[in-house]
């Protein structure tokens, strides 16, 4: 993207014009002030015409059989927990975990937007709930798309097998913005099952509308890490991958990873262990489980090299799908990292970025 596009979309963003975050241009036509307004002056809970619970908006599910596909219900999260809450206690990558929809590069990006808060409020409108006197079943969200800004509505009814959630699923059983930001992203592709096996980068440019970036980490480049630690210094979002195929396969029967899958990066830290310097990478599975398990794993003794001060600063010990690993292993055993950012000015240590 070129300093000329930037300067154009950071203006069209202050102006208020159409496409704006202030004025988004509204999804289908369909206006969520509006909506909600006439919802609830009429005591009605909102029924998505344009996207509905049916199995057209779930799509052709490959790991679904069809006697699976017909008994999906689509219940609403009060129906599911009568504590449903939009939000409790902010946002985080911990409040949800991958169901069996294949989007884990959906939910990578998601995981690295939780760390963005200011684009997080963007994206996921916050004043939202599930209050008696605001509720009416119906929600938005917030994509940048092909140059605008979109606002998506959607209603709050989500395929469920057995009163579980299909797809992503709230990790507390009560906390409900992550699967309705999916089921928005979900109607902006078409389906659910449209949302199977993407790429990472798509979601993170339309969480931002930012520059987006690719290293293949087995070039090994000499000034990954700077680049790695600027980003994060940045908040920028990023991610990576693991490799596919036979060598996927291999590495994730010896180190416990998943082989072509996505993951979100979500911290850096140099350490010192035994009198040298080690660089970190703090590594996110969305599926909340299913963690490295090599050098610098949870239950790695190398941590007992460390300082006692450090050690509780970055170690975690819970299967949370989050997990530290060297910067040789990480190149060695993920195959590229994403990085989506506002301006690509961090590249060269500018530091008004």
């Amino acid at each position: 993207m070129t300093c000329t596009s930037v300067k154009m979309i950071h203006s069209l963003c202050a102006d208020g014009g159409e496409g704006s975050l202030c004025n988004p241009v509204k999804f289908k036509g369909q206006d969520f002030k509006q909506l909600k307004e006439t919802l609830l002056k009429e005591r009605r809970t909102f029924q998505d015409e344009t996207f509905p619970a049916n199995l057209d908006s779930l799509g052709q599910l490959e790991d679904f059989t069809a006697w699976e596909l017909d008994e999906v219900k689509w219940l609403r999260p009060p129906d599911l927990n009568p504590e449903a809450s939009f939000v409790v206690d902010g946002t985080s990558r911990f409040d949800f975990i991958q169901g069996d929809i294949g989007n884990c590069w959906f939910l990578s990006a998601v995981g690295a937007l939780t760390l963005r808060k200011s684009l997080m409020v963007q994206v996921v409108p916050l004043d939202q709930s599930f209050k008696d006197n605001d509720y009416a079943g119906i929600f938005h969200f917030r994509f940048w798309r092909f140059g605008k800004w979109v606002d998506v509505v959607v209603d709050d009814l989500l395929p469920t097998l057995d009163e579980v959630p299909v797809s992503v699923s709230s990790r507390s059983g009560n906390e409900f913005w992550a699967p309705l930001l999916e089921k928005a992203y979900a109607k902006v592709c078409g389906s659910y099952a449209d949302m199977n096996a993407g790429n990472p980068p798509e979601a993170l440019k339309d969480f931002s509308g930012g520059v987006h970036m690719t290293y293949n980490l087995s070039k090994g480049s000499p000034d990954l890490w700077d680049v790695i630690t600027r980003a994060a210094q940045s908040k920028t979002m990023m991610g990576c991958a693991t490799f596919s195929g036979d060598q996927g396969e291999d590495i994730s029967e010896k180190f416990g990873l998943v082989e072509g899958h996505a993951f979100g990066v979500t911290g850096v830290k140099q350490v010192e262990s035994l009198g040298k310097k080690v660089n970190l990478v703090r590594v996110w599975n969305p599926w909340g489980e299913k963690e490295w398990n090599g050098d610098w794993s949870d239950k790695s003794d190398l941590w007992k090299t460390l300082s006692k001060e450090e050690w509780k600063q970055c170690l975690k010990e819970r299967e949370d799908g989050e997990f530290w690993i060297n910067m040789e292993d990480f190149c060695a055993y993920y195959e590229e990292m994403d990085i989506c950012c506002d301006s690509p000015n961090f590249v060269d240590g500018d530091a008004a970025c």
